[in-house]
């Protein structure tokens, strides 16, 4: 099964199962990330502008979510959600080469930013039921806090902010 060789496969009476991804178990290519592509908590990560870059920012997010800020299982899932989709909509809107994504952790919550060269500024659309693309920010809007788009001299910033308990 081409492109889900990291996906366990679903055993049992035959039927088809949908593979559940474990925000609670990082997995060797999770920890490689942040070695291989760098740190965004402390720099701006850049990644090739390409469908498979939004594994890698997925990973980065995983990582740091969960082991470094060590938040709970939910709240990695949510936050790789709404990055994952952020770089899908830099990778398929912006026509950029690269995008860069940056993670925060300021004072009771979490802040990722995906910044790529386009001033195009996303659309927030209605959603119908059967919808099956169009959803990102739709999504964005319903699970995090807060979000929007700082314009720069040369592109843009797409940030999202959610909540987190301070230790």
């Amino acid at each position: 099964m081409a492109g889900l060789e990291d996906i366990d496969q679903p055993r049992g009476d035959g039927r088809v199962a949908a593979a559940r991804w474990s925000p609670a178990v990082v997995d060797e290519r999770a920890l490689n990330a942040v070695e291989l592509f760098g740190d965004p908590t402390e720099a701006e990560v850049r990644l090739p502008s390409r469908p498979e870059s939004a594994a890698t920012a997925r990973r980065l997010v995983q990582v740091i979510v969960l082991r470094r800020w060590q938040l709970s299982a939910r709240m990695t899932e949510d936050a790789v959600l709404l990055a994952s989709e952020l770089v899908g909509n830099a990778v398929r809107h912006t026509g950029a080469r690269v995008f860069g994504l940056r993670m925060r952790r300021p004072r009771g919550r979490i802040r990722v930013e995906v910044r790529d060269p386009s001033r195009g500024l996303p659309c927030l659309m209605p959603v119908q039921e059967l919808d099956v693309s169009g959803r990102g920010l739709f999504l964005v809007d319903k699970l995090a806090d807060r979000w929007g788009v700082d314009l720069l001299p040369r592109g843009k910033t797409t940030w999202f902010e959610m909540r987190v308990a301070d230790h």
